[in-house]
């Protein structure tokens, strides 16, 4: 049976959902924050150790103005109201991309990541503004700035995810079969599971079946 350490999770569909159900985007956002909470429950029960959510790419800048403001207060909001109670579970949250929001969200995100620094039950990468092109120019940049030898191990150290292992599994919702510049370098022998649900629909009975399907897989990192 296979360790599970580390999930990461594409959480796509949640403007759709919205259209579909309440005529709004927003409202798909708002109602794809409940289905995060149920996953890091979930995650709690069956003792994984990391999990790394996508939450809004470099690419997601070219969304309306007025749909990336609300995405940000809905950011500020979960901060605010729930940073207390993650610390309490013992959850460290880590944060994965460039910190270039409002000075306001900058404050919150470096607070939770300090606040709960010490914590061990769960670590939660929030990849925010990330984009794993840039993530790699930047780790090659840093390479040849401190005359390194080119090679996976010297690489990994400048990565943003450096010191987090690689995701055992990823996750996309919405019925989209892409990564969308995402952990390329990481994933690079993750097991892959495309679920046709929208995010907002995704539950823990539907996790809990990915995890399991995952723990019988046969992996062979290219042996047989």
């Amino acid at each position: 049976m296979n360790p599970l350490n580390h999930v990461a999770i594409i959480m796509d569909g949640n403007g759709r959902w919205g259209i579909k159900n309440k005529n709004s985007r927003n409202e798909g956002h708002k109602a794809g924050l409940i289905t995060v909470e149920k996953i890091i429950k979930e995650s709690i029960k069956q003792n994984i150790k990391h999990i790394t959510l996508y939450t809004f790419s470099t690419e997601n800048w070219k969304r309306p103005k007025q749909e990336i403001k609300y995405l940000f207060k809905l950011l500020e909001n979960f901060l605010k109201k729930k940073i207390d109670y993650l610390h309490k579970q013992d959850i460290k949250l880590n944060i994965i991309g460039k910190k270039s929001f409002s000075n306001k969200l900058n404050f919150l995100l470096r607070f939770a990541e300090k606040k709960t620094i010490k914590n061990k039950k769960l670590q939660i990468n929030l990849a925010l503004n990330y984009g794993s092109k840039n993530e790699l120019i930047y780790a090659f940049k840093k390479l040849k700035n401190k005359n390194l030898t080119m090679n996976e191990k010297n690489l990994s150290k400048f990565l943003y995810t450096k010191n987090i292992p690689d995701p055992d599994i990823l996750i996309r919702t919405g019925n989209t079969m892409r990564l969308s510049n995402f952990l390329l370098w990481q994933i690079a022998y993750s097991e892959i599971f495309f679920e046709k649900k929208l995010w907002p629909d995704f539950n823990e009975k539907d996790f809990i079946k990915i995890i399991n399907k995952f723990k019988k897989i046969k992996r062979n990192y290219g042996s047989i």
